[in-house]
């Protein structure tokens, strides 16, 4: 077997075993759903429906996938219960094609810019800063120079924490003291990693909610001063949302698309959780692209999420 070969097939694993728990509490319900049944009937599609909401797939996003099923059904007049999970799997599928919720990027590929800025926002305890850490790892190994900015300097920990994964990646980590101004301190790392070359720059930020109107200060102004060192800076904005949390991953996203321009997402926590549905759910409602989902707590358990794998390992046989 060639190298590429066993890499993917690592990463496969890594997906199937992530989503295992997501997968079983899903087969064992649609398993319910057709006991009985040789056709998909009303009957059918009411308990599907039932099966998606309860997976956290999200009620309009299930709706959606309803209907496209209640289409198929009606195109091709008979089809059998049993074929209802390579249906479903089709059609989940092209939806996420459709609302362009996936990505084809790859950790080794070439960076539109360089500094490639990338803001990290999300609330505390989500996993925000291992995946910043996770993301350095994977972008370190691809032979990427990258630099990271503690700008979540209300907390002690977040700042520590960053400095260790910085130490663990090889990673530059950017700092100042406790309560600096966080717009300060992503200057000096867009500065400091423009002056030395450096490739990626991945920015942390406090994961405050409770004032939505602070925080959008705080994002905005952030994006200014970086703005000063690179025009077109950041060139990405992750959402990072723990899918361990299920609906509560849904308002976050809200909320944070209202406070700022987020234009990729990373979902964390799949493996410890039945809940991963919510990327289905997520990717649809927003139309944000999912760029990244957290597997496990390995470092090379951040993937980059790729719909075809992920739908496919979630209802494979």
């Amino acid at each position: 077997m060639g190298l590429f070969n066993l890499f993917n097939k690592e990463k496969k694993e890594v997906l199937d075993q992530g989503l295992s728990k997501t997968k079983e509490s899903v087969f064992s319900k649609l398993t319910r759903a057709v006991a009985g049944k040789s056709k998909i009937d009303d009957e059918v599609l009411d308990n599907l429906e039932e099966v998606l909401i309860t997976s956290d797939v999200g009620v309009e996003t299930t709706l959606r996938i309803i209907e496209r099923i209640q289409k198929r059904v009606s195109r091709d007049k008979y089809l059998n219960a049993d074929e209802l999970n390579s249906i479903l799997r089709d059609e989940i599928s092209e939806l996420l094609l459709e609302n362009n919720s996936s990505t084809t990027s790859d950790f080794s590929d070439p960076l539109q810019e360089t500094p490639y800025v990338i803001m990290v926002v999300g609330v505390n305890g989500v996993g925000k800063t291992t995946t910043i850490g996770k993301l350095a790892h994977q972008f370190s190994k691809a032979g990427k120079k990258v630099f990271l900015g503690a700008a979540d300097t209300f907390r002690a920990a977040a700042v520590e924490q960053l400095v260790v994964w910085g130490e663990r990646t090889q990673a530059n980590v950017i700092k100042q003291k406790m309560g600096a101004d966080p717009a300060s301190v992503a200057y000096d790392t867009v500065s400091s990693a423009k002056a030395n070359g450096a490739d990626v720059v991945i920015i942390d930020t406090a994961g405050r909610l409770h004032n939505k109107v602070n925080l959008m200060n705080e994002l905005t102004k952030i994006k200014n001063v970086i703005q000063k060192v690179v025009p077109n800076a950041p060139h990405e904005v992750l959402l990072v949302l723990d899918g361990s949390t299920g609906q509560n991953a849904f308002e976050q996203a809200k909320q944070f698309t209202k406070a700022t321009d987020v234009s990729a997402l990373a979902i964390t926590k799949l493996d410890g959780t039945a809940k991963g549905g919510v990327v289905i759910g997520i990717s649809d409602q927003f139309k944000i692209p999912v760029k990244y989902i957290g597997l496990g707590e390995g470092m090379d358990h951040l993937q980059v999420f790729d719909r075809k794998n992920f739908v496919n390992s979630l209802f494979e046989q």
